[in-house]
């Protein structure tokens, strides 16, 4: 029997909860291994991911989507930008501005770690079905922030979501 989304036991709550704390762990393994040869950790993955959907992304766009300090910030991107994954230049109007880019060896870096976590998304994706795909979106847009969900959905489209969102 399905579970009622409006009432919810505490015991159905700490299953979806563990089955995120599981999920993210093996969503992130591999990943994590292969960037680890590298010398690099989760916060390089997420700066390449979000500068290669994101190109010219300004930095204090990066810090409030990441939300780190930005002395973790500095010490990521440096290391990114010493190593030749990502590039930054001034902004056109505002030359205090830095609009970070994927160089050539970031972009092929971002989408070698892409494809190891497509495979896992799209398995999933698959052997779910449509309606639990589209239930899946929901419950993560429902756990998103509203100011980042509404930025979201702006993005990519607003397709149904929590409350009609």
């Amino acid at each position: 029997m399905a579970a009622n989304p409006l009432f919810l036991r505490e015991e159905e709550i700490r299953q979806g909860i563990e089955l995120l704390f599981y999920a993210y762990r093996d969503f992130t393994a591999e990943a994590d291994a292969f960037l680890d040869k590298l010398g690099l950790g989760r916060a390089h993955h997420r700066c390449l991911y979000f500068i290669g959907r994101n190109p010219g992304l300004k930095v204090s766009d990066l810090l409030a989507i990441l939300r780190i300090t930005k002395q973790s910030l500095s010490r990521v991107l440096g290391d990114l930008i010493e190593q030749g994954y990502v590039e930054q230049a001034p902004g056109l109007r505002d030359r205090r501005q830095r609009l970070l880019s994927l160089t050539e060896k970031g972009a092929g870096l971002e989408r070698d770690v892409f494809e190891l976590q497509r495979s896992l998304i799209a398995r999933a994706f698959r052997d779910s079905g449509a309606e639990a795909v589209d239930g899946f979106r929901q419950v993560m847009l429902g756990i998103m922030e509203p100011g980042d969900r509404t930025k979201f959905l702006q993005r990519h489209g607003r397709r149904k979501g929590p409350q009609g969102v």
